[in-house]
């Protein structure tokens, strides 16, 4: 991250909480379900995807493999690890956001993701439809404030609907990924779905790219950098 970009990202949330992101999530995870369910993607499922050295099988398994996790990690007693902001974990503690395809970080996502979808198209379904049907029934009644924490994670964790909001931009993201992957149309996400994703890629490409560098991406095609992407 260039010292331009290090000193334009201010805030202390990044989590736009009129949002409704728990209500937002909640609408997105079936579309996502559903793109997964679709006969091209099965179809598609032992070859190539649009993302570099993915295939489409460790895409829907890195797609989905929080969401399989999350309903067991509400079951479980509230971690101890101090809860951080969403801001901070982006700017200080995820490491995948600079590590390139290649990196280490990048490698052992793509592992996990075929790892989590080693049992077929089918089985993958099966368990993420279940998932989401557990999340369906008890996110409503769960405070914001509630802590969640990856066992991957280091000795942190995130409110709940933070979680959430980063859940939302992945499934936003990937589902793109995977339909074009797959030959599928992309979900046609509502805008509810969509705001909160694009808000915080934009917070995300601002960290990346300088405040200066995103206004021009988004305003002027004469002046405007290569890419803007955040993630």
């Amino acid at each position: 991250m260039d010292a331009t970009a290090a000193t334009t990202v201010t805030g202390e949330t990044w989590n736009p909480r009129g949002a409704r992101v728990r209500d937002a999530f909640l609408d997105a995870l079936p579309l996502a379900v559903g793109l997964l369910a679709e006969p091209a993607v099965a179809a598609a499922w032992d070859g190539p995807s649009a993302l570099k050295d993915f295939g489409v099988r460790g895409l829907a398994g890195h797609t989905f493999w929080q969401e399989l996790a999350l309903p067991g990690l509400l079951a479980e007693p509230l971690p101890a690890e101090p809860v951080i902001p969403l801001r901070e974990y982006y700017l200080d503690r995820v490491i995948w956001l600079d590590a390139g395809a290649d990196g280490d970080v990048s490698v052992r996502i793509r592992a996990g993701g075929e790892a989590t979808a080693a049992d077929g198209h089918a089985a993958l379904l099966t368990r993420v439809r279940e998932a989401a049907g557990r999340l369906a029934a008890e996110l409503p009644g769960l405070p914001a404030e509630r802590p969640v924490r990856m066992p991957s994670w280091g000795d942190w964790s995130l409110e709940l609907d933070d979680f959430l909001l980063t859940r939302l931009l992945e499934l936003v993201v990937h589902a793109d990924d995977l339909a074009v992957s797959a030959g599928l149309p992309t979900p046609a996400f509502p805008e509810h779905v969509t705001a909160p994703a694009i808000e915080l890629l934009t917070r995300l490409a601002v960290r990346r790219h300088g405040t200066t560098g995103v206004i021009r991406g988004l305003a002027r095609a004469e002046r405007a950098p290569e890419s803007i992407a955040g993630i």
